[in-house]
């Protein structure tokens, strides 16, 4: 009798099918694996550890406990009032991102419960046009900041962001000081806030309420910095530190509390639920 052959295994070398590059391929140590894999993995390379990006729902269904999570204010759609265009109408890159991601923003905002204990939740997602924040990411998250305030519950953010919306110019940078305020409002309620920030968080995003939770928590390898290194490196013409940014650098100078993989992060935020419930 004849072995079989688990054709399902895929060597970390091998070439896709088309000779380009395979699409889950780790840039880390090069493995590549099939969509339900990573999934079945929480997109993390059981190879080296690499954080591949994580979309909204599927980290609200790991960080959340079944069945618990009531989204809010879904409806909520990003106008043009600028009609902006650049290559193309910003009316008809929303509506792109929208079908891709099915998602209406990119940020996802909802009340639910973390090992037993009611938070509030804003989650972004990279994939709706690189998480950029406009007026709607603020607004959703700056009313989550007021539902958490209400109901006496703290607010668990997760930022993935390339920065401020520049297809809404200004009222995208209004957003900074919108959601400093809102995270101001919530924590003289006797609010608090857990920030979460996952690969990339940066710009606006960065500088304004992704750096003001209570605690502030990495996701390995995570890059956290206002500009990329390509561009500080551009402007100050200085070698830079190969980790420059990432959160493991960011941990090491105190901007961060913890750098805290993937798997872990439901059991240490809802540690951290209970410690902030009780001192309500």
């Amino acid at each position: 009798m004849s072995s079989r052959i688990d054709v399902s295994i895929e060597h970390k070398h091998a070439p896709a099918p088309d000779g380009k590059r395979h699409p889950n391929t780790c840039p880390s140590c090069s493995s590549h694996y099939r969509d339900d894999e990573l999934d079945s993995a929480l997109w993390v390379c059981s190879q080296c550890g690499h954080h591949f990006p994580m979309r909204a729902r599927a980290r609200i269904a790991h960080l959340t406990d079944d069945g618990t999570f009531a989204e809010a204010d879904a409806d909520v759609r990003s106008e043009d009032p600028l009609d902006f265009f650049d290559l193309r109408p910003y009316s008809e890159r929303l509506a792109e991102a929208e079908l891709a991601t099915g998602l209406g923003e990119a940020i996802v905002t909802g009340a639910a419960t973390i090992g037993g204990h009611a938070c509030e939740l804003a989650v972004m997602d990279f994939a709706f046009m690189g998480g950029s924040m406009g007026s709607v990411v603020g607004e959703k998250f700056s009313r989550a900041c007021d539902s958490a305030a209400e109901r006496g519950a703290p607010l668990v953010s997760v930022s993935a962001s390339g920065g401020a919306r520049m297809q809404e110019g200004i009222l995208a940078l209004m957003q900074l000081p919108k959601t400093v305020c809102a995270i101001a409002d919530l924590h003289d309620a006797g609010g608090s806030m857990i920030s979460v920030l996952a690969h990339p968080t940066t710009g606006g995003v960065l500088a304004s309420f992704a750096s003001l939770g209570d605690v502030l928590l990495a996701e390995p390898g995570a890059l956290m910095s206002f500009a990329g290194p390509r561009v500080v490196q551009q402007t100050t013409r200085e070698r830079l530190p190969e980790d420059f940014g990432l959160a493991e650098s960011n941990l090491r100078h105190g901007h961060v509390d913890a750098v805290v993989p993937r798997p872990e992060l439901p059991d240490t935020i809802a540690k951290l639920l209970g410690l902030f419930g009780n001192a309500r």
